[in-house]
């Protein structure tokens, strides 16, 4: 007899920042996490995987559709074997990933502010694929405010495509500086570049109200989730969600830091009416992300 598997409490979930998820990575985590404050908040079944497993935990869930933080090795990574990239997607796993699984997989390409006018053209030819939806900035990697004069031709790049791009906000896990991660930076930028949307992510923690400042100023700045999991989410940001930023936040994991069944697993207990929920999950990023498909 054919096994069923029952029905998933959500469907159509979009996590808009997935982390590499194979067990190849673990040994990095391993080594990074003692010397780090990052945190793994996982439950049983959010290990890493291989990627057909992965897709069926997707379909157990009801995620639809995992955005992939992707990039190369560069010199921070042939320098550091710890660093960011070697858990971050590697564009050759990811576009594996996009040609079996169409629609289930998609990804953000890295923004690498070192490399000047070759970025440039090497961010033209990723977002020359239709399966990269948008940028993301690993905003501790680099020590540079959102203002910085570095990212601004990125952000030109993002209203060009009119593609999105999100960026960690709030502190660093790891031993680097975090002053660079503060959302009030980001306000020049919306600014300047009304057509581009941004993405504070990670709830812009320990600063989540300057984060939900931001996201009310201006309508293309928006709050991401990733990494904190709703027992995470403080009173402010719970009443943002259910009020005026019903239409401005993001629902993500960053996994592995956040586990997949240990975060939609705690979102029954938001107790959000079914709109909300709705937008939360997937009509937000849907507005967000406009190459992905609904």
């Amino acid at each position: 007899m054919k096994e069923t598997r029952p029905t998933p409490r959500y469907s159509g979930i979009i996590d808009y920042l997935c982390n590499g998820f194979t067990p190849d990575r673990w040994p990095i985590w391993k080594d990074v996490l003692p010397n780090t404050r990052v945190k793994m908040r996982q439950n049983e079944g959010d290990t890493l995987l291989e990627p057909e497993q992965m897709v069926a935990r997707m379909d157990e869930l009801g995620v639809a559709t995992v955005l992939l933080v992707t990039t190369d090795i560069g010199a921070h990574g042939r320098l550091n074997p710890a660093d960011f990239e070697h858990v971050a997607n590697q564009w050759d796993e990811a576009e594996r990933l996009v040609a079996r699984w169409p629609g289930r997989f998609a990804s953000l390409a890295v923004v690498n502010p070192s490399l000047g006018m070759a970025g440039l053209r090497q961010m033209r030819e990723r977002l020359a694929l239709p399966w990269v939806v948008g940028m993301y900035i690993h905003t501790h990697s680099w020590d540079r405010r959102f203002d910085h004069a570095d990212y601004y031709p990125y952000y030109a790049l993002c209203s060009e495509f009119d593609v999105p791009i999100g960026m960690q906000a709030g502190y660093s896990g790891g031993l680097w500086p975090s002053e660079c991660g503060h959302a009030i930076s980001i306000d020049r930028p919306a600014l300047y570049f009304p057509e581009t949307r941004f993405i504070l992510s990670h709830t812009g923690w320990p600063w989540v109200d300057e984060t939900i400042a931001m996201a009310l100023k201006f309508p293309n700045v928006y709050l991401g989730t990733a990494s904190y999991p709703p027992r995470h989410w403080g009173q402010s940001l719970r009443d943002f969600i259910r009020g005026p930023g019903r239409k401005k936040t993001l629902f993500g994991t960053n996994f592995p830091t956040s586990g997949y069944h240990h975060t939609i697993g705690q979102l029954p207990e938001l107790q959000l009416p079914p709109d909300i929920e709705s937008l939360l999950l997937r009509g937000n990023a849907l507005s967000v992300f406009k190459r992905l498909v609904p």
